[in-house]
């Protein structure tokens, strides 16, 4: 057991998930998975290890914004042994030829600043995803017909944005989607030697204002899960 994760010894699987929902954990799980079992409910931030196709797999939420996810990845990676840690999620598209319901596979994620910011000082590292990962992601959903978009994003450390100026520029310099942890989980696999990687649903649009409408988010999301696990185990 850590601070804030209650699973004992060996309840948490190499590879683990990573919504920023707790709630969305549970639907995952109970979706995906096989024998889910609940591992966590510290703070209400559920965690469920299952198996999917005879791989073992955790889904543990992470809360919003970097803050949080570093505190679960942290503890995930350090005391509990994770080797694979995949954000799910949503984001924000950015360009217009990104679609809602297109799925964003983050090969870069750009910050203003991120809990590791302070250790890098005057350099400004450029937190990337694992090859392996990305690449599997890639071939899952070009299998399932997903449009799906790979590049770099932008994660942001506030939800309610008052700089008009940097989102013009994030999208000058191509940046596919915003959202709020994927920067962190990066920096923190490569100091630990792990994979990461991101795997985005767009929910909504910055330039044209649409949003997902409820009824087809799970629809949607799922397709997003399935990629993650293909990327994870892509002999499975």
């Amino acid at each position: 057991m850590t601070v804030h994760i209650g699973a004992k010894p060996g309840e948490i699987a190499e590879t683990v998930l990573m919504p920023g929902d707790p709630y969305r954990a549970k639907w995952a799980a109970e979706t995906f998975l096989e024998d889910a079992q609940l591992v966590n409910n510290v703070r209400g931030m559920l965690g469920f290890t299952g198996t999917w196709r005879g791989n073992r797999v955790s889904i543990q939420g992470s809360g919003m914004g970097m803050p949080s996810l570093s505190i679960y990845a942290n503890e995930l990676i350090s005391e509990y042994g994770a080797q694979t840690l995949i954000r799910i999620g949503s984001c924000g598209g950015m360009q217009k030829h990104v679609g809602i319901r297109d799925v964003i596979i983050a090969m870069t994620a750009t910050t203003i600043t991120s809990p590791s910011s302070g250790i890098f000082r005057e350099v400004n590292y450029a937190p990337c995803a694992d090859w392996s990962l990305l690449k599997a992601a890639v071939a899952a959903a070009e299998a399932k017909g997903t449009t799906t978009h790979v590049g770099g994003i932008y994660s942001s450390d506030v939800f309610y944005a008052e700089r008009p100026d940097l989102d013009e520029q994030m999208v000058r310099h191509g940046i596919l989607g915003v959202e709020m942890e994927a920067a962190e989980l990066y920096t923190l696999a490569a100091r630990h030697g792990r994979r990461a990687l991101a795997v985005l649903t767009v929910s909504d649009h910055l330039q044209t204002g649409e949003a997902l409408p409820s009824e087809d988010r799970e629809r949607t999301f799922g397709d997003m899960v399935e990629i993650a696990l293909q990327a994870a185990f892509p002999d499975a």
